[in-house]
């Protein structure tokens, strides 16, 4: 069984989706039951995925059995996880059965449809981060976009059809530019003597710079669009803004992770040498984003649109520890990954639970709300300054060693830039809530609300109590990831760099991790003999 550990939880919501085509439209409460039910077996199923993963570099929990072979053309059913996946696999089963929760009387419509796409895009997320196969990545990447488009399109709010439709297209342009990238690279591998799309024999395939080049920026678009980094953010307000709020709770804490992790998993360790060729550009853009966004979200009068602002900004730190290509850097870019998805899943849920009760999210509709809604009141500090890194909780270990990790590499500049971001999120976030929570509670429509009831105590709970032992003692966390993160670091060394690309890099700052100490460049083109395939399942 433990060597099917990854299947079954991938597949379980798929179970629960035939289960759900047999019970009657009409029956609400039941098809509410049935995705709670399966959602948490599936978290518990997970469990031991954690509690058996040891902490080392390697992937575990191999599958891999014949799937497709057409010809020349094979592909594998190929999965497993490492330090980096485990946390997002473990975090999505931990989020989906609060995302369940979180709409439990706001969906009153098509509730069997809904509980479906949920279900659905719990197997496409899971997918996305256990497949160890490029061709298998992919469909569960597409898997992933239908569900959400529904969920957006049909249960979203006025502008839904705008919002998905542009959700959509942004996502398929990259998906695109993704799949034409991996039949090229497949084609490559082809040359090289490989056989199928196993993305552990592709870690050792040597591109020449150019053809790196070319299939860096394809991914990288892709999972860009996906983060999303300044400009290609534009459809993350609106997608936020009209999804329901399991939506927005999945997006921010799962979907957006898609981009991030694409990047650790596949575009820094496939094509090492244009990774750092293109460092600066991205650096910047990350800092742009950081920067702007926060500015954005300081003007915004709904509070959805200041927190999904707050993603960008968030997220660009993310991409600035990424790519200092040091340890201490991925590791706080890993870590703030997870507190991204506890602490701004946790801001949706509260956007959710007094959008219910009042119907709208506009700051100026509230304030005073403390006096009325004390335990609502207490849960969103919390939320709050985890969101603002305050030591402490979960948002500050993270902060703290993507700063550390592109400090001591030579984006250093860009992380003192960078740092302003951390005092503006502290403005705006601050700011938005001494407008709802403090002040005359002198608006009657907010002098008969009621404060949170158990469910959605009970929903907000587990997340309190992640913020705090994260933020106090991240240490489990990141001793899982470490190992997998020292590999990647290792894998990402430009040792492919050849003297002719030299001269174009004496322009970045001195001490850049791409000039000093410069291996003699191989030769390209050489492919190293590919590593020896997991064991095939029986």
């Amino acid at each position: 069984m433990s060597n099917h550990l990854l299947s079954l939880t991938t597949f379980l919501p798929i179970l629960g989706v035939l289960l759900l085509l047999f019970i009657p439209k009409d029956s609400k409460g039941v098809l509410r039951g049935v995705a709670l039910a399966v959602t948490v077996v599936t978290f518990l199923v997970s469990l031991p995925i954690l509690t058996g993963f040891q902490s080392n570099a390697e992937f575990q929990f191999l599958e891999n059995a014949p799937w497709i072979a057409a010809g020349p053309f094979v592909m594998r059913y190929s999965v497993g996880i490492d330090g980096i996946s485990l946390w997002l696999v473990i975090l999505t089963t931990f989020i989906m059965p609060l995302a369940v929760l979180s709409t439990w009387t706001a969906v009153e419509e098509k509730v069997k449809e809904y509980m479906i796409c949920l279900l659905l895009l719990e197997t496409g997320m899971l997918g996305a981060f256990i497949s160890l196969d490029l061709f298998l990545f992919y469909i569960f990447w597409e898997v992933m976009l239908i569900p959400m488009y529904f969920i957006i399109g049909i249960w979203g709010g006025k502008n839904k059809i705008y919002a998905a439709i542009k959700f959509f297209i942004y996502t398929m342009v990259g998906s695109l530019l993704m799949l034409v990238a991996l039949i090229f690279l497949y084609f490559k591998g082809l040359d090289a003597g490989f056989s199928n799309f196993g993305l552990l024999q592709f870690f050792d395939l040597r591109l020449d710079p150019a053809t790196q080049t070319w299939l860096f920026l394809a991914f990288a678009l892709a999972f860009a669009i996906k983060v999303p980094m300044f400009p290609l953010h534009t459809w993350l307000p609106d997608a936020h803004t009209e999804a329901p709020t399991a939506g927005s709770v999945i997006l921010a804490a799962i979907l957006l992770k898609m981009g991030t992790y694409g990047y650790v998993r596949f575009a820094m360790p496939l094509f090492p040498d244009a990774a750092h060729r293109f460092t600066p550009l991205i650096a910047t853009l990350a800092v742009i984003g950081i920067i702007y966004a926060a500015l954005v979200a300081m003007v915004q009068e709904d509070v959805k649109k200041l927190v999904a602002y707050s993603s960008v900004a968030h997220l660009g730190f993310v991409m600035l520890g990424v790519f200092a290509f040091n340890t201490q850097g991925i590791t706080g870019g890993m870590l703030q990954m997870l507190n991204h998805g506890v602490s701004t899943g946790a801001l949706f849920l509260i956007v959710g639970f007094i959008y219910e009760r009042r119907h709208t999210r506009l700051i100026t509709d509230f304030g005073g709300l403390s006096k009325q809604m004390p335990i609502f009141a207490t849960i969103f500090m919390i939320v709050t300054l985890s969101s603002i890194g305050l030591p402490g909780t979960n948002g500050f270990v993270g902060e703290f060693l993507i700063l550390l990790g592109s400090f001591e590499s030579e984006l250093r500049w860009w992380a003192v830039i960078a740092s302003s971001g951390v005092i503006l999120s502290a403005v705006y976030m601050l700011w938005m809530f001494q407008r709802v929570m403090f002040g005359e509670l002198d608006n009657p429509k907010n002098q008969t609300l009621t404060d949170l009831n158990a469910r959605e105590i009970a929903i907000m709970v587990p997340l309190i109590a992640l913020i705090f032992i994260m933020g106090v003692y991240p240490n489990p966390f990141i001793e899982k990831m470490n190992p997998a993160v020292q590999k990647l670091v290792a894998q990402t060394k430009p040792l492919g760099m050849s003297a002719r690309q030299m001269p174009a890099m004496q322009g970045l700052p001195a001490g850049h991790p791409m000039v000093p100490g410069m291996a003699a460049p191989p030769a390209f083109e050489q492919a190293a003999p590919a590593v020896a395939e997991p064991n095939e399942v029986k």
